[in-house]
């Protein structure tokens, strides 16, 4: 009788610009590896309190190399930062491969060039993967408010592609984007799609804790301005009157956050909106678990509006009903069997659909338990496999078609 064969232990490096402990992509990689008996190095930011130097978080090797000010408003700067990562990156990277072998090397965008901070392991065979979690010209467009037809973006273009050129696999994060791509970057038979499907290992049910009578609209992430946050404190001050015992929690930070802070103030909610410091990705579980409402206000006339959302199946795994704004990508995977949509940018749709939300006992319902159903069909532990594999299938140069060319999802109309 045939045996299974042995799994031989690879040597995996990440490389992501990034916090390691908040960012749920990586960690799930890594992880994953790690469980089944492969070394994993990663090389991230070292953000919050953390301290640069050396850590080991669930088997994985972490070396946070550099600080990050996430008030980036000016583009030299936010480069000088990227570049300095990038000849920072690929110093330790080479000396480390020199010392350990690397098998393969997963690096994340953004930026995309960061591909390149592995130059010595491609001079010696090891296989490279680019995963792309933002889309990048459309990305540095939207932050910086520049015209997608500038030099700048055209410039970010060529890099994609050269950046794709140079690696041996591309990861995407969305179908919607992995289409762009492929008309313009990477051959459709190099390009896998894996969404930012929830791990079940970190984002299983909590338990709420709370027993106040406060009710809680919750927003954790990056206060960048496609994120749309002005659009939810508008919404806010329109809730006063009718719900005087709720608060609106933002989680995060960065970005336009002392222009959000100016217009709490303005608008008298100071008690009433908190800003919070964003936290690790076991803590937000938690603070999922005890919230009321999960928001989503992203704008569909910027980057945001192909951006995929992962806090909303992250929102789904706690049991906290959902309200997003219509986007083109959260209606491609969603529907409002769970989640209930209103107008982009419309302050006074988004009020009003938190409020049903929250009034409308059958709706809260309904969109909690198609939710859980969601995130059972749609988990990283059914995607896990795939990925795996596809790891394997690049250190053995094996040519056999692979999973992933798709992200696997029966869109729109999943939890029905």
């Amino acid at each position: 009788m045939n045996s299974v064969p042995k799994h031989r232990p690879k040597k995996i490096c990440m490389l992501a610009y990034t916090g390691y402990e908040c960012d749920n992509r990586v960690r799930r990689y890594a992880e994953a590896l790690v469980k089944r008996g492969d070394e994993v190095d990663v090389f991230a930011l070292a953000t919050g309190n953390f301290p640069i130097g050396v850590d080991r978080i669930a088997g994985v090797t972490l070396y946070r190399i550099q600080h990050r000010d996430f008030v980036e408003k000016y583009k030299l700067s936010y480069l000088w930062r990227l570049l300095r990562f990038l000849l920072v990156s690929s110093f330790l990277i080479a000396r480390r491969h020199y010392r350990l072998r690397y098998d393969l090397i997963h690096i994340h965008n953004v930026p995309d060039f960061l591909v390149f901070a592995a130059w010595y392991p491609k001079l010696t065979g090891v296989k490279l993967i680019l995963d792309i979690h933002d889309i990048v010209p459309e990305f540095f467009s939207s932050k910086f408010g520049i015209s997608e037809s500038s030099l700048y973006v055209k410039l970010l273009k060529n890099l994609e592609r050269a950046s794709a050129k140079f690696v041996d696999h591309v990861i995407v994060s969305n179908d919607l984007w992995r289409d762009k791509l492929i008309s313009r970057s990477v051959a459709a038979e190099k390009c896998s799609v894996f969404i930012n499907h929830v791990d079940p290992s970190i984002f299983y049910r909590r338990t709420r804790t709370r027993s106040d009578d406060a009710v809680i609209i919750l927003f954790p992430g990056t206060f960048q301005a496609h994120q749309g946050l002005d659009i939810a404190i508008q919404a806010f001050s329109y809730l006063q009157e009718r719900l005087p015992q709720a608060e609106l929690h933002l989680y995060g930070g960065g970005g336009v956050e002392a222009e959000l802070r100016k217009q709490a103030e303005r608008l008298g909610l100071n008690t009433r909106i908190k800003f919070l410091a964003g936290v690790s990705l076991d803590e937000v579980a938690d603070v999922m678990a005890n919230a009321d409402v999960g928001i989503v206000p992203k704008r569909a006339n910027s980057f945001g509006n192909e951006a995929y959302s992962t806090k909303i199946m992250e929102f789904m795994s706690q049991g906290l009903p959902v309200v997003a704004s219509r986007t083109k990508i959260d209606t491609f995977y969603f529907d409002e069997s769970v989640v209930h949509f209103f107008t982009d940018g419309d302050a006074r749709a988004m009020a009003a659909a938190v409020l049903e939300v929250l009034e409308n006992e059958a709706l809260r319902g309904e969109l909690i338990r198609n939710g859980y159903d969601y995130v059972e069909q749609h988990n990283w532990e059914r995607r896990k496999r795939e990925y795996l594999d596809l790891v394997d299938s690049l250190v053995t140069n094996d040519s056999t078609p692979r999973m992933g060319a798709s992200s696997n999802i029966t869109v729109a109309s999943a939890a029905k």
